[in-house]
């Protein structure tokens, strides 16, 4: 098998891995909301399969840089990942994870509030902000070009940052998590997570919650010292009031979408 082969194999392998894992996730959030809320994504089928449809295509965008640096890693020595877990003091392994978490954290606000200047809105961001209410499936659901500036974050960090493949593995399982829970209309974790303190630094489905009520602002996907240092935190949503909202204005949640797009900007 030639080189090129060898990375469209690996390409090809990793964008099923990246489209199977949403898929699986996904799904089981989605079979968790239907036994925790009945009737929360009533009416919503229609908005359900264009958010699996952009997610399997963003899969298939993510899976492409997964693809090459794996491909190169396990040929070619790239990356600074690393398999003998004493490569490193076992202290750098929790560090290692923190470490990208906070990288990625900071890429994705910066990034995403750039999707929010109106022409980028128009143009790619509005694909994911379609989805009002957001559900399960939502996560992934990304204009190609929005795919393209989520996919290369982690691939550069390889390079950068050394990480054990299990660290890593643990890396991308809490991005799929968070990305997931964060859209699926309801608080999943314990309340001292989104109301206490460590609620006041940490992104659960309540502060992004607020962020696809408002269209602006919580523009975090883990961390909120970001949305605190540049004044961009909105709080908490409220799900019990969104939920009435839902079951009410449910058939008029296109044409609601379309007039908060049009006044929901950031800059």
């Amino acid at each position: 098998m030639t080189i090129a082969l060898a990375i469209a194999a690996s390409m090809v392998a990793m964008s099923l891995i990246v489209a199977v894992r949403y898929l699986i996730v996904s799904g089981a959030f989605a079979a968790a909301t239907r036994a925790r809320y009945p009737g929360l994504y009533r009416g919503l089928s229609a908005q359900i399969r264009r958010e699996i449809w952009w997610s399997v295509a963003s899969a298939a965008i993510y899976g492409v840089p997964a693809g090459i640096i794996a491909w190169g890693w396990q040929n070619r020595g790239w990356t600074l990942i690393y398999q003998d877990v004493h490569a490193y003091p076992v202290w750098y392994l929790p560090v290692s994870v923190l470490a990208y978490l906070v990288a990625h954290d900071s890429w994705f606000y910066w990034t995403h509030r750039w999707m929010h200047r109106p022409r980028l809105f128009k143009l790619a961001h509005a694909v994911h902000h379609d989805s009002r209410p957001p559900t399960a499936w939502a996560a992934m659901a990304f204009h190609p070009l929005e795919a393209i500036s989520g996919a290369v974050i982690i691939p550069l960090l390889v390079f950068a940052i050394p990480i054990h493949v299990g660290a890593l593995g643990l890396v991308l399982g809490i991005m799929t998590v968070m990305g997931v829970t964060n859209h699926m209309g309801w608080e999943i974790f314990p309340a001292f997570m989104w109301r206490g303190p460590l609620g006041h630094w940490l992104i659960t489905a309540s502060h992004h919650q607020r962020h696809h009520e408002l269209y602006r602002g919580n523009y975090g996907l883990y961390f909120r010292f970001w949305d605190r240092l540049c004044g961009t935190d909105r709080g908490v949503g409220d799900f019990a009031r969104e939920h009435a909202k839902a079951g009410v204005d449910r058939g008029r949640g296109g044409r609601a979408a379309r007039v908060l797009a049009g006044r929901g900007r950031d800059e």
